[in-house]
């Protein structure tokens, strides 16, 4: 059945509506803890940010996870050497937080952990305080790459560092 109000969300959110909670300043200082992250860790991290669903997406139900799951493919998270890839995902018009793991990282951290971080992650975005929820997110993502997969003696950067900002109707 068709969520008409979630549908309608989608499909009236300005495509520039992102810009308000993650100014230049945001996706600078983000891409930065990435960068300084990956450099704890032999894994690799990549932040999506999605403003809404396309609304052909919406009308079918698909879920905050599901589209991080297609993202997580799409963004090839997945195509790293130890997978120890670690999507995080932002549904803005759904307030959804995702996080999803490769099966590296994923068979050394329970489900509970990846959605305490986001539990974390929204409240500062409730709050207003995106960029600072963003950066505890990837800090506390770090810490558990850190300790499941330290870096050995050569570790490429993988994956871009730079969020990616997804347009209506991508991927």
């Amino acid at each position: 059945m068709v969520n008409f109000r979630r549908w309608a969300r989608h499909l009236f959110m300005p495509p520039w509506a992102w810009r308000r909670a993650f100014p230049q300043a945001a996706l600078d200082a983000i891409e930065a803890a990435v960068g300084d992250s990956e450099m704890r860790h032999g894994g690799e991290i990549r932040f999506a940010i999605e403003n809404s669903l396309a609304p052909a997406l919406a009308w079918r139900g698909v879920s905050g996870r599901e589209r991080a799951i297609e993202m997580f493919s799409s963004l090839r998270v997945w195509d790293t050497e130890h997978n120890s890839g670690v999507l995080i995902y932002l549904l803005l018009a759904d307030h959804d937080i995702e996080i999803v793991a490769d099966r590296g990282i994923a068979a050394c951290v329970a489900p509970a952990v990846w959605e305490q971080v986001a539990q974390t992650m929204e409240a500062a975005f409730r709050d207003g305080r995106f960029e600072q929820g963003a950066l505890s997110g990837i800090a506390r993502i770090s810490d558990l790459l850190a300790e499941h997969f330290p870096p050995s003696g050569d570790n490429p950067d993988e994956l871009a560092n730079r969020p990616v900002i997804v347009p209506r109707g991508r991927y």
